[in-house]
């Protein structure tokens, strides 16, 4: 999934719905860094969670 993720977009953790909304940092490899509203920065193993992309409007 990271190779679909760059830096701006708008994701959330599915696992995790109280971190809010996050903005993707970087993805690099399976390793993304995500800003999350109420966790801050978070570096997320791809391979291992799905990040559900939030689409403008939403969250």
């Amino acid at each position: 999934m990271s190779s679909e993720l760059y830096p701006g977009t708008r994701v959330c953790h599915p696992q995790r719905p109280e971190w809010g909304v996050g903005q993707v940092h970087s993805a690099i490899g399976n390793r993304v860094t995500v800003n999350f509203d109420h966790a801050g920065k978070v570096v997320i193993r791809s391979d291992l969670v799905v990040l559900l992309r939030v689409e403008p409007g939403e969250g």
